[in-house]
């Protein structure tokens, strides 16, 4: 089945592009435009009083569809801002000493790669990092370094973003996280809505961090955090979004909201909320989930892989998959497939109309709802011309 015309604006914007960079900039679907509208007209309507509205209706709303997704027993642990960023900034600064003992992988996303370089830099963390590699082993290894203690915080992917490998033991490493340290940090911004997620079990005691810029179609600004009850209640960067609510603190001190709402910033851009909310109103008028939507992007990224590995691709088939489809259990909405020419295939791909993208020597293809199994056919015919 085509979801296509849920995508109409954005198709007929560059209608001879191949975007397979679903796991990247998502497109953005029709909905999200007319939300945006819609922010316009709320804003100048009702002027002074839109946060009224903003934090009645709209952050109430999005916190339920992040509650859902994730099945968390309260949409209260949730808290927005315009990126992931800012969420590390608020959890580093709520450790009491430094330098801040920290373990994570040679594979994190940017965001944290440099934040850590930088505080190692300046003596203010000492950083682990385990490498990914061999991925077999990852796990195992993983968790013993997390056993042997010594952590303030460990931050590690639920999905990592250049090689698509999932971590698959966010229970195990839940059993060692305490209020006192170490707290554990899930950069689920490849995992949320890209593959079913539930925390049900583990959200006592995980922070877990994502967006809407990749496959919850909303674009950028919907970042969200769940913050688990009792880890990090006074964060020292703080906005004053944090001091409205059910407060608690010292008296005389400052005083901070007791839910999720603790790690609140200060103003911000609320349109992304809006197109967040209007994305998982047209997936529920559609009757589609995230395993669905799995599904699809499964379906396709097979159909690629099978060409590749049977040769139909040309040069691709001398690469290296590095997460190949096996089975329909969880895993990533790209594919990431490895090789010393991959720079150059990809900028070959993007002069003939094909997006994708790459990651040193990783090449990544993402599958989403507004490409159909034709597109997939046009990609493997622009591949084997490489």
């Amino acid at each position: 089945m085509s979801h296509k015309s849920l995508f109409s604006r954005a198709l007929s914007a560059a209608p001879d592009r191949l975007h397979f960079a679903a796991h990247s900039h998502h497109l953005w679907p029709d909905a999200s435009f007319e939300a945006q509208q819609q922010t316009w007209l709320d804003a100048n309507r009702h002027a002074d009083h839109k946060w009224d509205l903003v934090f009645g209706q709209v952050v109430p709303q999005a916190q339920a569809h992040v509650a859902a997704e994730l099945n968390l027993p309260s949409p209260d642990s949730v808290v927005f801002s315009s990126n992931t960023h800012d969420f590390l900034l608020r959890l580093f600064s709520g450790v009491a000493h430094k330098p801040v003992r920290i373990l994570s992988t040679d594979g994190e996303f940017h965001s944290f790669r440099r934040q850590a370089d930088r505080w190692e830099e300046v003596g203010a963390a000492v950083v682990t990092r385990v490498p990914l590699a061999p991925f077999d082993t990852f796990g195992d290894r993983f968790l013993a370094e997390a056993a042997r203690g010594g952590h303030d915080w460990i931050v590690i992917s639920q999905v990592f973003f250049r090689t698509g490998g999932l971590f698959d033991r966010i229970a195990d490493l839940a059993a060692l996280a305490r209020p006192e340290g170490p707290w554990v940090l899930i950069d689920g911004y490849h995992g949320f809505m890209a593959t079913p997620t539930d925390l049900s079990a583990v959200a006592d005691r995980v922070f877990y961090v994502a967006g809407g810029y990749k496959y919850a179609m909303a674009g950028e600004g919907a970042c969200f955090l769940h913050a688990p009850p009792g880890f990090c209640p006074r964060p020292v960067v703080t906005g004053w979004f944090a001091e409205f609510g059910d407060l608690s603190g010292p008296p005389g001190g400052v005083q901070y909201r007791s839910d999720g709402g603790r790690f609140w910033g200060a103003t911000f851009d609320c349109s992304a909320l809006y197109r967040f909310n209007a994305v998982r109103e047209m997936l529920d008028q559609q009757e589609l989930d995230t395993a669905g939507v799995a599904g699809h992007a499964r379906d396709l990224a097979r159909r690629f892989q099978a060409a590749v590995q049977g040769g139909d691709a040309g040069v691709l088939a001398e690469a290296d998959i590095l997460n190949p489809v096996e089975g329909d259990g969880p895993r990533a909405r790209f594919l990431a497939l490895r090789h010393p020419q991959a720079q150059v295939w990809c900028a070959a791909l993007r002069g003939a109309g094909v997006v994708a993208d790459v990651r040193d020597d990783v090449m990544r293809f993402g599958f989403g709802l507004y490409q159909d199994p034709q597109d997939v056919d046009r990609l493997i015919a622009a591949c084997a011309d490489l």
